[in-house]
């Protein structure tokens, strides 16, 4: 990390009348969520962006549902890591005006910020996929059928063959378009349409990420590292 960037981004958030933060896995990483690439030998072999589709929950429903009950249950001894206290402590300040998150795992809320957009839906409420009735964790993770239906249960994520959230999406339009400052954080920017969302920012794009490429020349600042570690270190600079 350098000095220089640290204080730049510091001076930019004090500067900016609206700023908008937009996270991604990077984000989530440090609080310790498990890989699923690797946490379960069979799970090796299986391509994700197949078993998290709409034609996995329609063909291959057990296996899906397999899938996201072993999501689930990795959460469970994860919480929030210091990344996500900073940026709740910041919107508290006035110095955060809205989070937009590709992360399902519902830790922005969980770490106090309430102006969040969920891009990609959420891991944590239930409904039904053949009547939308809402449905308890502990009811999908059992296996159980819908209470009301008995139609397959499954988590609120935006699945692959699927479209993003109507409200958070525009919501996060409207943000980003009169943004004076966009801090991406933790996102490689690949899946379409969020990768969209930062050239509509009008203000200065800031990029922190583990792995840089010349793919990212769009941003004004980039800050290559640990998210924790660089938001812990411009904390301290506000």
């Amino acid at each position: 990390m350098d000095n220089g960037d640290l204080n730049q981004l510091a001076s930019w958030i004090k500067e900016s009348k609206y700023t908008v933060v937009l996270t991604g896995a990077g984000m989530s990483t440090e609080s310790g969520i498990p890989d699923f690439r690797s946490s379960k030998g069979w799970w090796r072999n299986i391509d994700p962006r197949e078993v998290a589709s709409k034609f996995a929950l329609d063909n291959q429903y057990e296996l899906f549902r397999d899938f996201y009950i072993m999501r689930i249950n990795g959460l469970k001894n994860c919480k929030p890591n210091k990344g996500h206290i900073i940026l709740a402590h910041w919107e508290k300040r006035g110095l955060v005006d809205s989070i937009a998150t590709q992360n399902v795992d519902r830790f922005h809320q969980e770490a106090g910020s309430d102006n969040v957009y969920e891009l990609h839906g959420n891991i944590r409420t239930i409904r039904c996929e053949e009547c939308a009735a809402g449905a308890e964790l502990e009811e999908f993770v059992g296996k159980k059928p819908c209470r009301k239906c008995g139609g397959r249960l499954r988590p609120n994520v935006v699945l692959f063959g699927e479209s993003l959230p109507h409200d958070a999406f525009n919501n996060t339009i409207k943000a980003i378009s009169k943004a004076d400052l966009v801090i991406v954080i933790g996102t490689s920017l690949q899946v379409y349409p969020v990768n969209q969302l930062p050239e509509l920012c009008k203000g200065k794009k800031v990029y922190i990420n583990m792995d840089v490429d010349s793919k990212h020349n769009q941003f004004d600042l980039i800050i290559k590292g640990s998210s924790g570690e660089i938001l812990s270190s411009v904390n301290m600079l506000l």
